[in-house]
């Protein structure tokens, strides 16, 4: 009636006015288009008119007459925060009703998902393209698709957070001990479960009110402020998974340069070859077009997980019960200045370990509706963190003590010996690459979306020329410059606990709740309110004197730092 589609002549523009002053109700497109009292032939019209009619009768639209179901349409208010007369009529699937192109529209918009997310999607990604609109961009929609179930979140959770950094866990029971380590061990799993599903929440809350966010930065510029995803959480992020490409890298090469020397102990090729021969495999996976393309990789990588994790336990027992393994000493080594800094940089190995970072790229793959398949997926990737996690930190710390080395893989050699059968070593050192591989692709997926959406088409076919071409180009000149840094940078691992404790820290412990409390403002008389602030001062805290600790740690071994070094 010209209220809501100002571009239709109205047939009476008082009436939609005199029913709202009279029920004191803000009419919908379905009562106005759908539901005219002009109906001069009933039978001609819908099964749907029925329903709206008993729709009215339930109280949502006329309140003066008494509900059949006073609590049905409620509740589903409360959810959707639509009224009945939406719900009934225009959840219709295009064949119910022949109408006019603002209500096809509206129709239209209700298929792809946006106002019931509770139906399965024709096209999944339709709901970014209606939602964005005009802001839809190359890197969303290329890279970040949004067509997967909960199993395959729990993949890409699994990959992007159990990796072989876990191996590093009873080098940090080294600077901690039983009690400290074993409390921050469990301290860390509780709270990133914990924040990973307050994040999720957030992005199934804005995705409920229409507004579905792809990014972490998304989020900071709409909770935060548009500075703060462009200037504070965009460039963490992409320096976090960024960080990790070249982590990947070099620790692949390290792995590669480990088997090679254990079968040629007077071998002559460097580690730099090894690192550029990874790097190489790495720039073919990066082709990969899609985030969603990497769920059968990912599965092939929560696989890999389980079996070095079971590898790395088994040998660090079995060359604890032999006479061959070392004396334990779990005493915490060193004076009071390097036991203190050693315990700040065992919080941020932890956390990094534990970290993510790409929480809501992750939840950008699921398709809609997206409600509970996260919490779906962390718990996949939980269960696999526990019994990897503590198993290798445990039986690692236990086999070693205050010995164990920076990757738990290099004290079963002693000396050029081997503490376990050859083969063993072979095999876990093989599983670990091949997980690095994955989890190198995954952390780049991030950069790709920035490259998409830079030089990327979206209106132009995915794989067209227009952006194969660029897409190849950008995303090989990315895996070129890793290789390169991890080459040139051996002692890259100080340098990624600088990046931990500046990235991992916010983004997974402190960022998480400040979204929740911003978003849903609890009341400070709550339990949530002040558990949520708790762990933003501790975190806060932590990662500041963890980054000290890391440049420290820098400092010391500044010495020993030389371009392309083999060691």
């Amino acid at each position: 009636m010209g209220t809501l589609f100002p571009d239709e002549k109205a047939e009476n523009p008082n009436d939609v006015h005199q029913l709202q002053q009279q029920h004191d109700v803000d009419v919908d497109a379905g009562a106005l288009f759908v539901l005219k009292s002009k109906v001069s032939d009933p039978s001609k019209t819908s099964v749907s008119y029925s329903k709206a009619k008993q729709a009215f009768r339930m109280g949502a639209l006329f309140p003066d007459e008494k509900p059949e179901n006073p609590n049905g349409v409620h509740q589903f208010q409360q959810q959707h925060e639509i009224d009945a007369g939406a719900l009934f009529v225009l959840k219709s699937k295009g064949c119910y009703i022949l109408c006019s192109q603002s209500l096809c529209s509206s129709v239209k918009a209700f298929r792809m998902g946006a106002l019931f997310p509770d139906e399965k999607p024709e096209n999944p990604n339709g709901v970014h393209q209606f939602q964005q609109q005009h802001e839809i961009d190359a890197g969303a929609l290329f890279v970040l698709k949004s067509k997967g179930s909960w199993l395959h979140c729990g993949y890409h959770l699994t990959t992007s957070i159990v990796a072989p950094t876990l191996l590093s866990l009873p080098y940090a029971f080294t600077f901690l001990g039983w009690t400290a380590g074993i409390s921050c061990l469990l301290i860390g799993a509780l709270v990133t479960f914990y924040s990973y599903n307050l994040i999720s929440r957030v992005l199934e809350h804005h995705a409920d009110n229409g507004k579905r966010q792809l990014r972490f930065r998304d989020m900071a510029r709409d909770i935060l402020g548009p500075r703060w995803g462009r200037y504070f959480v965009g460039p963490i992020q992409f320096a976090v998974c960024f960080g990790c490409v070249v982590a990947c890298i070099l620790l692949g090469g390290q792995c590669m340069k480990a088997i090679y020397l254990l079968s040629n102990p007077n071998g002559t090729i460097k580690l730099y070859e090894f690192v550029i021969i990874f790097g190489c495999f790495m720039l073919i996976l990066a082709q990969i077009p899609s985030f969603h393309s990497l769920r059968h990789i990912n599965l092939l990588s929560l696989i890999l997980c389980l079996a070095y994790s079971a590898a790395a336990t088994a040998g660090s027992i079995y060359i604890g019960e032999s006479s061959r393994g070392q004396e334990k000493d779990y005493s915490i080594k060193g004076d009071t200045e390097n036991r203190l800094f050693g315990f700040f940089n065992a919080i941020s190995i932890i956390a990094t370990t534990y970290g993510n970072g790409i929480i809501p790229e992750i939840q950008a793959t699921l398709a809609p509706p997206v409600k509970g398949k996260m919490f779906k997926g962390l718990c996949v990737c939980y269960f696999v963190l526990i019994v990897t996690f503590f198993s290798v930190s445990v039986s690692g710390y236990w086999a070693f003590g205050n010995e164990s080395k920076g990757l738990i893989l290099s004290n079963f050699v002693e000396n050029g010996n081997p503490l376990v059968p050859t083969w063993f070593i072979y095999m876990t050192n093989i599983f670990t690459i091949t997980q690095l591989s994955a989890v190198g692709v995954v952390y780049l997926q991030p950069t790709n979306e920035v490259l998409e959406q830079a030089f990327g088409d979206p209106k132009s076919p995915e794989f067209s020329k227009r952006n194969v071409i660029p897409r190849v180009i950008s995303r090989s000149l990315a895996i070129t410059i890793s290789t390169i840094i991890a080459a040139m940078l051996p002692f890259f691992g100080d340098i990624n606990s600088l990046i931990g404790a500046f990235g991992f820290i916010p983004l997974d412990f402190i960022l998480p709740v400040i979204f929740y409390n911003f978003t849903f403002k609890p009341s400070k008389r709550t339990f949530i309110f002040w558990l949520n602030l708790t762990i933003v001062v501790t975190f806060s805290a932590l990662g500041a004197i963890a980054a000290i600790a890391a440049v420290r740690q820098i400092v010391i071994d500044a010495k020993d730092y030389r371009l392309f070094a083999n060691v």
